[in-house]
Order: structure tokens, then sequence, then C-alpha cells
């Protein structure tokens, strides 16, 4: 079925107290505005606008234009108005559905029995709230049929007592939506144009009203400050804990847990506590992630274990390998599998050969590292000489001692032993010995300073 959506995004939030727009706050490590353009892009809708007003031109280059057209609100004047400024960019021949840019949880199957629903006439989101206070609630009559949607201020103290509230999602019908909006008043309080009056039209014109009730609150709960958005992301990554716990995932505490992206896992994972996920991460069978560890854009394979305080960007961990804690892998670290990165070591730009090992205080920057390395504690490969960067060759089986530096670009031979305290600035051979620092002397005429007393 062919369908316009409309998006109001032009409120400015005030009570976010921010000078970032409302519908620009991150929900789950995107905009809130974004997760309402994903999920209305789940409904195929011929035509999508966002009607935007405040940090106008902020809110369109963060959203992109692929697949979007955009009509500005300014003043803001309601809701009504809002979709009037749309008119121009809808097919008049197909239905509107109406969503909100602070509204970022409402589920694609919500929406698709809401349209199903509707008929030939128009469509109503609702919600069941244990404390209705301040909504518009939905007045039926005897046969159930919805009759109008009555503000709190307007209600009387029976209608009051009713907990179906408008949610404020509509399916407007075809070809009626030009007049009706046209004949909306700003006679009110606030001296807008509502959007729901035209459900007083609709019953007035014998027209058809579907209802369809909402999952729960959360999923047509708005932001409006910052407490709202804090218990929002609460639900959100409470859906999210849900779903990997139902799928066999271990989480030592669900409530403490922030996945601002994708993360996928197999079965017989571990997470702990603290842990956050950005961008496409994915956990393969048995991975275990401890505490408070950082994971963006990365992949871990069977069976490696990540210590606590981990912080990983672009990486790819293999099978069975282990890092950390306090580890930090940058984009382009690839770790073979069994091997092994400690505390506080860094690498970037690098691949760890199978069962290779640098497990303390190291730096291993633009390096090709093969199999059975030890890289002993203070190592670094300096690439880096203030312009260009170059790469550090290290072969299978080498052993480098602490406190080296590798001056690339240069490489270490397969079997190679570089002893403590060397800087290596040529390459060093296959099979032996490699030192490089001072002889160490021993002065026994020297006398220590001693401290001469002030006058």
């Amino acid at each position: 079925m062919s369908l316009n959506i409309v998006i109001l995004a032009a409120g400015q939030g005030k009570r976010m107290y921010s000078s970032l727009p409302k519908v620009l706050h991150p929900l789950g490590g995107k905009p809130l505005l974004q997760h309402v353009i994903d999920t209305a892009r789940t409904l195929s809708p011929d035509h999508l606008v966002v009607v935007y007003g405040h940090g106008g031109e902020t809110v369109r280059e963060a959203m992109g234009e692929a697949g979007l057209a955009w009509a500005l609100q300014s003043p803001q004047l309601g809701t009504g108005h809002a979709v009037a400024q749309a008119l121009p960019l809808l097919n008049p021949e197909w239905p509107t559905l109406v969503l909100y840019g602070d509204v970022p949880l409402v589920q694609q199957a919500t929406l698709e029995a809401l349209i199903a629903k509707r008929g030939e006439g128009l469509g109503l989101l609702t919600v069941q709230l244990q404390n209705p206070s301040g909504y518009g609630r939905i007045v039926r009559d005897a046969a159930g049929l919805v009759q109008s949607i009555v503000e709190e201020k307007d209600a009387t103290p029976f209608q009051r007592q009713i907990t179906e509230v408008n949610t404020g999602i509509i399916v407007l019908p075809p070809k009626v939506l030009p007049e009706w909006l046209a004949q909306l008043s700003n006679d009110n309080a606030q001296g807008e144009y509502y959007l729901t009056d035209v459900v007083a039209r609709a019953v007035s014109e014998g027209m058809s009203i579907a209802t369809v009730l909402s999952e729960g609150e959360w999923e047509v709960q708005g932001v409006n400050n910052k407490v709202q958005l804090a218990d929002l992301e609460r639900q959100f990554q409470g859906r999210l804990a849900r779903v990997l716990m139902e799928s066999g995932v271990r989480l030592a505490d669900p409530t403490r847990l922030d996945i601002r992206g994708h993360l996928e896992c197999a079965r017989d994972v571990a997470i702990d506590v603290g842990c956050i996920f950005e961008g496409q991460v994915v956990l393969e069978e048995g991975v275990e992630v401890g505490p408070y560890c950082v994971i963006r854009n990365a992949v871990i394979r069977k069976g490696a274990r990540l210590a606590a305080f981990t912080h990983m960007d672009g990486a790819e961990v293999g099978p069975a390998a282990i890092v950390g804690p306090y580890a930090r892998l940058r984009p382009g670290a690839v770790l073979a599998e069994g091997a092994h990165v400690g505390n506080f070591v860094e690498i970037k730009n690098s691949h760890i050969g199978p069962q290779s090992k640098a497990n303390h205080l190291a730096y291993v920057g633009d390096a090709d590292v093969g199999a059975r390395v030890n890289i002993g504690a203070g190592t670094i490969t300096c690439n880096y000489d203030g312009v260009n960067k170059f790469r550090t060759i290290i072969e299978d089986d080498v052993f480098i001692g602490s406190d080296t530096q590798l001056v690339a670009p240069v490489r270490v031979g397969q079997g190679a032993t570089l002893g403590a305290g060397t800087t290596l600035t040529r390459d060093a051979p296959a099979g032996a010995l490699t030192v490089s620092r001072a002889r160490q002397t021993t002065i026994t005429t020297w006398k220590k300073p001693v401290k001469v007393p002030k006058a």
C-alpha cells in the first residue's frame, strides 16, 4: 500500500536546557530522530517528510538527505500547523502516518497493525496508563467507538478516570486531509493548531476510527527533559539486554549494560558489568568479556577472553586469545589464535601472530608479528618519524627483551633474540643474539654528592 509518513521534529525542547536540538540528543548511541526515521523506513513509505524548525540546518546535516524530504515550520504553531507545512510534499491520494521525532521507540509491528486496522478511515495509536494525568483521554460510546479526545483541562471528573490516552500517532485518510487542516482552529489556551482536532471532524462526518493499543508506555514515551531521556535509555537498554539473555547470553547484571549500536552474540557469551558496545560488534561462541570494557566496531572470535577495562576500536581478536586487563587495541589491530596482549599494552594497525605474547607495558604500531613471538615489557615499535609511518617486521619465534626500541623500517629475522635495552636501527639476522647498548662500567672512585649547608 502506498503511504506518506510525516515526522514532526520542529520543537525547540526548552526543558532539555541544551544548545543541541532536542531530536538530536542520543538514545542508544544515535539521535532520537534517527530512531524514528529508521523505523519509518521499515514501512517503505513512498514519501517520507521531516518537519523541522528549531536547530534547522543542524538537524538536516545530522540526518543527511538520502530518501528524506524536508518541510520548514517557522514559527511553530502546533502539530496541525506542522503537518500542513508538509502537505505540498505529500500525495493526496495516499494515507498519511504522523510520527514524532522525540518518540523514538515505537515499533514497526505496532505501526503496521495500525495501518492495517485503519481500513478506509482514521487510525489512532493509544496507550493505557496507570497515571494518565496530563494526557488527552480517549472517550468512547457504549459500543466502544471513539467519540473524541478530551484534554485533561477540559475533561469532566468521570472522563479523568479514563486510563486510555492519546499518543498523538495517527494515520490520516487521503483526500480529506487538506480540507481538515485548513479548517483547524487555534482558539485554545496555547493559540496553536492541534492535529487531534481532526478526530472530532472524523466523528462528525461519520468516518470510522480504528484504534490500536501500544505494547506499553515505553513504546510511546516522549522526551521533554534529560530525566525522561535517561529513563528511556534504561528502558531501551533493558529491552536489548532481555533479547540477549533470551538468546543465551549471560549478563552479570542486565541493568549495567550499554549498547550504542548493534551487538551480535553467539551462545554461551558472558558479559560482566559496566561494558559499553558501540558501532558493529560481534562476539562469537564462548567469548568472555570482563567488567568495564569498551568495545567499538570489533570482532571477537570463539573462546577469546577480554579482561577488565579493555578498550578496543576497529580490532579483531582471534580464537582463544587473551586481552587485558587495561589493554588498548586501536584500528587495524588483529590478533591471531591464542595471542596474548596484557596490561598496559597498546596495539595499532598491527597483526599479532598465533601464540605470540605482549604481556605488559608495550606499544606495537604498524607491525607484522609472526607466531610464538615474545615481546618483553617496555618494548616500543618506533613507527613514526614525525612525517611518515613505517612498518616493523618480526618473524616467527623471536624473543624481544625488555625495554627494546625497534626503529622502523626494520626486520627481525626468524628465531632471533634481542637483548634487553636494545635500540634496533638495522635488521637483526635470524637465529642470532643482537644487542645494542652501552657497555656497563663501574667507577670505583666516584663520590656521591653531598648537600652543602647554606651559610
